[in-house]
């Protein structure tokens, strides 16, 4: 009873480290996904952020090439730059909603400092198209554009430094985290694979035990099974012995005095003879052993 206790407790013990080891590889899977999200995201961001600023160089490479040929053609960089950063900044705005406050303000003032910016430019570009290049020109020395500009670009550095530094902290805790999670799981399968062993040789030992008490049981019970043997044999002997000798006065008694005795008293000492005889048949056919008219038949 104490071995199948301590069996259980030792399979228990067995299938809680199973348990562990399988609820660690989740856990690992899990910051491994998402470890792998939030790269996929961050790059998101920082694609996004190099679109805007690409999308406001580009406006602003137009804008110069118009301003100094006065041909529409070099205006197709702002158009098409103009055209796709709503599109970007919608994108970025999207990706930062999760972000911090300080990423989320530095994206709000970005979109200002381009709002400014591309005001700036279709001011001059429009005293250009007017034909008034001195006054589009003066304009352009204000430097007011190549402040919204350095702004935009110090921001948006700001900002990817931002990210940089979330996803280098996330890296880092993610590193910490999974080197926690290998060693809890080099334990964890230390532990499994001890308990397997002492399960196995547990397991090993009680077959061995039961084997021994197996052989015990059935070395007691021949044991139980000879006495048994003797003692039958014994009893039926003395058995034998008294119905023969009962079979051999009811004979003799008829033999010497069937001629004085009534037909009542003969009639009696047949029926004792006769007892006396089915008794020993019976007596052989308990102990297997084939009776008179058996042994006459099998000789016949």
């Amino acid at each position: 009873m104490i071995r199948k206790i301590a069996l259980w407790i030792v399979a228990a013990t067995l299938i809680a480290f199973v348990a562990l080891n399988a609820y660690l590889a989740i856990n690992r899977l899990r910051l491994i996904q998402k470890s792998a999200a939030l790269t996929l995201e961050i790059s998101t961001i920082q694609g996004n952020i190099s679109a805007v600023l690409q999308d406001l160089t580009d406006m602003e490479t137009g804008q110069r090439g118009f301003l100094l040929t006065g041909d529409s053609a070099y205006l197709l960089p702002y158009t098409d730059g103009k055209n796709r950063i709503g599109t970007d900044f919608a994108s970025l705005r999207a990706g930062l909603a999760n972000r911090t406050e300080r990423e989320r303000l530095l994206e709000s003032q970005l979109e200002s400092l381009a709002g400014s910016k591309q005001v700036e430019m279709e001011r001059t570009i429009t005293l250009r198209q007017q034909g008034y290049r001195h006054r589009a020109f003066a304009l352009v020395d204000t430097n007011e554009g190549r402040e919204y500009m350095d702004g935009f670009r110090g921001m948006a550095s700001s900002l990817s430094s931002a990210e940089s530094s979330s996803f280098a902290r996330f890296e880092k805790e993610r590193t910490a985290s999974l080197s926690r999670a290998l060693s809890e799981t080099i334990i964890a399968s230390s532990c499994l694979l001890v308990l397997t062993a002492g399960l196995l040789g547990f397991v090993r030992y009680h077959g061995h035990v039961l084997e021994k008490e197996a052989a015990e049981s059935r070395l007691a019970l021949a044991e139980r099974d000879s006495q048994l043997e003797k003692l039958t044999s014994a009893l039926a002997n003395q058995a034998r012995s008294k119905m023969t000798a009962i079979e051999e006065n009811a004979r003799l008694l008829l033999e010497e005095y069937g001629g004085f005795l009534p037909r009542h008293g003969h009639e009696c000492a047949e029926q004792i003879k006769e007892a006396a005889a089915q008794m020993e048949r019976l007596r052989q056919e308990l102990l297997g052993h084939p009776t008179f008219n058996q042994t006459d038949q099998k000789a016949a």
